[in-house]
């Protein structure tokens, strides 16, 4: 049946560089949907891939030494690797850097040109180029790109631009009458009062300032924008052909059910993405799902920040289940989530070890110990079974539900609910005390069969999310048949013979591996930066670097006071965006400091530390408050800046020569 088919995407990745946590999160989602879905009966179609076109690739390259498509393929191979290593079950992985998918953007290109939407002008703007992205005056954020907080770059050259206003109306009409076309409402808010109800511009559509691109067929001198390349995978993949001869792969799944994306490009797949569809004449995708980001703590992750975790380095430590446990439990519907590795441990310990792993481990041990392992159809033969298998049907039932909406966090609340309730069931039936009672044996064999049957509840519903772990748990009670249809209904599990009782999930000791993190994963990482950022930004000595007039004298350098200061306390200044106030003890008193550095610096990653201060500078004002001298920092690749610390044993106050 039509309605059986389920064609879901993701956002393809962008090869830029090596996918961190926060990008993997969107493949473990999509993943988990698209085995959901499965698991009910729909026949699903899981596309996935890269983008590998653009202006910053070409730059990429460049430093890099290689070619783009030599960059491109390394890139590509590591997204395919993390995606393979995650489990995630994708039926197909396109590359913008295929043969067919390049034909057929060519082949739109020019067919959106000769029908008119499509026309021949100059650009003269703003363009982020790590975004990719167009932006006019007004919507910049501080004179910055509003997605990624970079400067952006006044840009003039000849473009082919799109008729965005033409199908304006178009697009408002379909989604006040397509409510649930754009999800969270929060996001269908920001769309619709941010850009249309302003009005839509035309879309530079071109460009002609790099090569690293699909060239425009009649005019070779452009390539095209990476939007319209990229965008258009979703139809390219399953064999789309504008010329009217699409494959039956389109034919059978177009319109995608839903596109899983980040929030920060969901203005190109809500607005432009609809629009390119209604010049084309085909249907638009059902739903478009702008889900958070996943920071660390409360920053957007960021090489240049240096606070990047991976996901292989996190399936090396915890195993992949794990992972993907914390990624899908962790990330609210509509709200950004976060990951330290503080907190994953917290989480492995309490819900995965302690809850779970716990709950299957003694069960299985207590139906060997005293049946042989050997247990009979759960039955119900008081309040606290009934209640048992009315918990295990409402939370089986509510978790298919809640990711029919693609609520995961919520969705294995309701599983880790069933698991909690399962533990509290053996505490309040004390089978250890039935077994000490011969008339209470028969009880005893009752209690430990409505816990394999909660179990299995509890393994065939972890399936979308933990797919290892579910096999697991349904191998190790002799349940492996279980489907969706069953796990719907407590105690249409059959009597049967449970197997060897194995640990799950080991309790980790924190502070072990702590240690082990700090050693194998952030001090590497830490050296690599900072190598990175020796080979691109060295220090020049060379001919021709200063000239006779740029240099000073030793009286000169004497005249400026560097003193080593401590932060005492650190806030952001209410009317700045940039400000951070300090209060510094600089071994003679407190002293106040503004800085320019809140974009890289939270107050509290400064309190505490010592820096070198500028001691003797004139006192200045800065948005009406005084600043008595200057902390040092250095200018690092990726517009980053990073404040200069001292060891912690020189004291407060000490010169700096």
């Amino acid at each position: 049946m039509d309605d059986k088919k389920f064609y879901i995407t993701t956002a393809i990745a962008y090869t830029s560089q090596k996918p961190h946590i926060g990008n993997t999160y969107e493949i473990v989602l999509t993943d988990a949907i698209a085995r959901s879905k499965r698991m009910q009966g729909y026949d699903v179609y899981f596309l996935t891939g890269t983008d590998e076109h653009g202006q910053k690739i070409e730059d990429c390259a460049k430093a890099a030494g290689i070619s783009p498509k030599e960059y491109v393929d390394n890139i590509s191979g590591q997204v395919r690797t993390i995606w393979d290593t995650m489990d995630t079950t994708y039926d197909q992985f396109i590359r913008t850097t295929d043969d067919y998918h390049e034909k057929t953007v060519q082949k739109i290109f020019k067919k959106l040109y000769e029908q008119g939407d499509i026309y021949k002008s100059e650009y003269s703007g703003l363009y982020c180029v790590p975004c990719e992205s167009f932006f006019t005056e007004s919507q910049l954020k501080d004179g910055c790109c509003p997605d990624c907080g970079r400067p952006v770059q006044e840009t003039k050259e000849e473009a082919y631009f799109f008729k965005m206003s033409k199908y304006q109306d178009k697009l408002m009409k379909h989604i006040e009458e397509h409510p649930d076309f754009i999800i969270p409402e929060s996001r269908k808010k920001e769309m619709v009062n941010n850009f249309l109800k302003p009005g839509l511009q035309d879309l530079c559509v071109s460009r002609t300032s790099f090569k690293w691109g699909i060239p425009v067929t009649f005019d070779d001198k452009h390539v095209i924008y990476v939007w319209i390349d990229a965008l258009s995978n979703y139809i390219t993949a399953l064999g789309y052909d504008p010329d009217g001869n699409s494959d039956d792969l389109y034919k059978k799944y177009w319109p995608a059910n839903v596109h899983i994306i980040g929030k920060d490009i969901l203005r190109f797949h809500t607005i432009y993405w609809p629009i390119i569809l209604m010049a084309l004449g085909e249907p638009l995708p059902k739903q478009v799902f702008g889900h958070p980001w996943l920071l660390f703590g409360a920053d957007k992750m960021s090489k240049s920040k240096g606070n990047v975790i991976y996901a292989d380095d996190l399936v090396r430590l915890f195993g992949v289940d794990a992972v993907r446990y914390y990624l899908l439990s962790n990330m609210p519907y509509g709200q950004d989530g976060n990951i330290t590795y503080e907190t994953f441990i917290a989480k492995y310990n309490a819900e995965l070890a302690n809850t779970l792993g716990n709950l299957v481990n003694r069960t299985v041990t207590m139906a060997n110990k005293y049946f042989g392992g050997e247990i009979n159809e759960a039955k119900i033969e008081n309040d606290l079974d009934a209640d048992l298998k009315k918990t295990a049907e409402e939370a089986f039932s509510a978790s298919v539900s809640l990711m029919d909406e693609y609520r995961t966090a919520d969705a294995l609340a309701k599983i880790i609910s069933l698991c909690q309730r399962s533990n509290k069931y053996i505490d309040e039936t004390a089978p250890w005390a039935l077994a000490k009672e011969e008339q209470q044996i028969p009880r005893l064999k009752t209690v430990l069969s409505n816990l394999i049957e909660s179990i299995r509840v509890i393994g065939v519903a972890l399936f979308p999310f933990m797919p290892s772990t579910s096999a697991a748990i349904l191998e190790q009670i002799n349940a492996a048949g279980s489907d969706f249809a069953s796990a719907k209904a407590f105690g249409t599990g059959k009597a049967r013979k449970v197997g060897e009782a194995k640990a799950l999930f080991a309790r980790i000791d924190e502070e072990k591996m702590m240690e082990r993190i700090q050693n194998e994963i952030v001090e590497p990482q830490m050296k690599e930066a900072a190598a990175k950022a020796a080979k691109e930004a060295p220090f020049e000595a060379a001919e021709g670097v200063a000239s006779l007039s740029d240099l000073i004298s030793i009286d000169d350098f004497a005249k400026v006071e560097l003193r080593v200061g401590e932060v005492l306390s650190c806030e952001k200044l209410k009317k700045s965006k940039k400000l951070l106030r300090l209060m510094v003890n600089d071994g003679q008193g407190e002293r106040q400091v503004l800085s320019g550095i809140s974009q890289w610096y939270a107050p509290e990653d400064l309190i505490g530390r010592k820096i070198v201060l500028v001691a003797n500078l004139k006192p200045a004002k800065l948005c009406g408050e005084e600043s008595c001298g200057m902390i040092l920092a250095a200018d690092c690749p990726e517009d980053d800046v990073k404040v200069i610390f001292v060891d912690d044993s020189i004291p407060a106050g000490s010169k700096i020569r």
